[in-house]
């Protein structure tokens, strides 16, 4: 299953079942578990840790050293799950001293282009457009969907279950269950359709929906509009962590 045109470094660890397609180059410090497909002029370098039933195309490039110069080479890794697709030209670069490591989940789909910068956190079954970028120490939280050509600013993080038009750019935090669009960015109503597939109840949704229009259309800032929504929405682990996220935002949610 390996093609002889393949490079692999002689420390590398390769699991079973594993097939390297010509001109993919594996460095040292790599370990590949089982059922992976690496396709063709992929490159894994340094540090990348990989799970098992990933499929890689061509062109990606997996555990580059950070784009952030106070990089000093310290010991990071990448680290891929389980059953995610890496599309061309995909580039995930590894941790720095911040956080030691850049995380993907499992189950991604992770199209053409994107760019995972250091440290970033993307969490399971999410959907990543066309050359969408995230910069450095993005937490993207599980079943996110972010269309192609989004701009996200480091730091930031995205709530799960969302919908973010393509486009966008942001520099603060997206909540969850909401869909997010415009120029400037800004809410643009619940993700119904996507918590609906996602098998979230009518009694759920409508709750969700509630805490939003508090959140924002009652005037109030997010201190107190969290009070209210404490209030007067039943308790729920959908409302608990609409509020945790509020509460957690360090940039502040968009508006």
């Amino acid at each position: 299953m390996i093609n002889p045109l393949a490079y692999i470094h002689p420390e590398a660890v390769i699991g079973e079942n594993v097939e390297i397609a010509p001109f993919v180059f594996i460095d040292k410090n790599v370990i590949i578990g089982d059922n992976n497909r690496i396709m063709a002029n992929v490159t894994i370098l340094s540090g990348s840790r990989i799970g098992n039933n990933n499929t890689i195309f061509p062109g990606a490039v997996i555990g580059a050293i950070p784009q952030d110069l106070k990089f000093q080479g310290e010991e990071t890794t990448a680290e891929i799950g389980n059953n995610n697709t890496i599309r061309e030209n995909v580039t995930i670069n590894r941790g720095t001293a911040a956080k030691g490591r850049t995380i993907v989940g499992d189950n991604n789909l992770l199209m053409e282009g994107v760019h995972v910068a250091h440290d970033t956190l993307l969490g399971s079954k999410c959907i990543i457009g066309n050359s969408t970028k995230m910069a450095g120490e993005v937490i993207i939280d599980d079943n996110a969907i972010v269309s192609a050509n989004v701009l996200m600013h480091q730091f930031c993080r995205v709530g799960g279950y969302v919908m973010i038009q393509g486009g966008c750019r942001f520099s603060k935090d997206i909540p969850p269950f909401i869909i997010a669009g415009r120029e400037p960015i800004a809410y643009s109503g619940i993700n119904i359709i996507g918590l609906r597939r996602r098998g979230f109840s009518n009694e759920i949704i409508e709750n969700i929906h509630n805490a939003y229009r508090i959140i924002y259309q009652s005037g109030l800032n997010n201190t107190e509009a969290s009070a209210k929504v404490e209030e007067e929405i039943p308790r729920s682990s959908e409302i608990e962590y609409i509020l945790d996220f509020i509460k957690g935002s360090e940039r502040g949610i968009i508006r």
